[in-house]
């Protein structure tokens, strides 16, 4: 089991190198932000709309299928799952109350109107489906649509764009936005830089649980055999040894920083990647804002 190949949680794709990966990181976040906002007070067929595009994204790109198959795939499993779950549930609307006082007997007028239409049929069906006791109704329906589109949005909306961004590009771009920040004494560069090391770190902690899970499996322990006292020993030394390397290796690293002469940023000028808008980046760019004018005139809720 190769977990650093199995994951692309917080994992970066240097190669192929896609259309993806040329846009502007800024446009990239903005977009991310706009995936994850949009969805917000929105209908059924906006949310259905944003993770078919997310998909749609994906396969233009020319992204390698075992990159994102195996988390996609879990992803639209865990989705769909969430949906029936929710559809055959009951929605809680049609619970019966029953009132302690007698209901006293409307009063029937004899005035008659010819052209009164107060029972005129209707087109219009609560209840979808009905089956003995099973049965789907617009509000389970709706409920099973924005829970199942909103889990797969914004779990594969993240690792689409941290999959496609550099993270030295993800740092760029979020100083540039928050420079103005800089003027109200924020430390942006102390945050990105932060940032930056999270970002890097990640792999690293990746390695070191896939060190210890073929440490564990050489040794072919049989864990029925050792009872839940023993097993609960062993995964806690584990724990303790995957937090000591984790410590190690974040030493290494600020050792690393120091022999090259990093201190603090103030003391050290942190140069991040150059950010240049071009011609395709404001052709993206304009796509947003239309994005958020279809948002605003076809995407509210009904």
């Amino acid at each position: 089991m190769d977990i650093l190949r199995s994951l692309t949680i917080g994992l970066h794709l240097e190669q192929p190198i896609t259309w993806l990966h040329r846009l502007d990181p800024r446009i990239k976040l903005f977009w991310l932000l706009s995936f994850l906002l949009s969805p917000t007070l929105s209908n059924p067929l906006w949310r259905v709309a944003m993770a078919i595009s997310l998909i749609a994204l994906t396969l233009t790109a020319g992204i390698p299928a075992r990159v994102w198959k195996q988390q996609m795939g879990l992803l639209m499993l865990l989705a769909v799952m969430t949906f029936v779950i929710a559809i055959f549930s009951p929605d809680g609307l049609n619970v019966t109350h029953q009132p302690r006082r007698p209901i006293p007997e409307p009063v029937v007028s004899q005035v008659s109107f010819p052209n009164q239409a107060a029972n005129a049929p209707t087109t219009y069906r609560y209840v979808l489906f009905k089956a003995g006791n099973i049965q789907i109704t617009r509000q389970s329906l709706n409920l099973g649509t924005r829970i199942s589109t909103l889990i797969f949005t914004f779990l594969y909306a993240p690792t689409l764009y941290l999959l496609v961004t550099a993270p030295e590009e993800i740092t760029a771009a979020i100083t540039s936005i928050a420079m103005p920040l800089k003027w109200l004494r924020v430390p942006i560069v102390e945050i990105t830089l932060t940032l930056t090391l999270a970002l890097r770190f990640l792999p690293l902690v990746l390695e070191e649980v896939q060190n210890l899970f073929r440490a564990v499996r050489t040794r072919a322990i049989d864990w029925k055999k050792l009872g839940l006292k023993r097993t609960t020993q062993i995964w806690l030394i584990l724990a303790e040894r995957l937090i000591a390397n984790l410590f190690t290796r974040a030493e290494q690293s600020a050792s690393a920083m120091q022999v090259r002469g990093f201190t603090t940023p103030n003391q050290h000028l942190v140069r991040w990647n150059p950010l240049k808008l071009m011609g395709w980046d404001w052709l993206v760019g304009i796509l947003l804002c239309v994005f958020w004018g279809l948002r605003l005139w076809i995407g509210g809720e009904w």
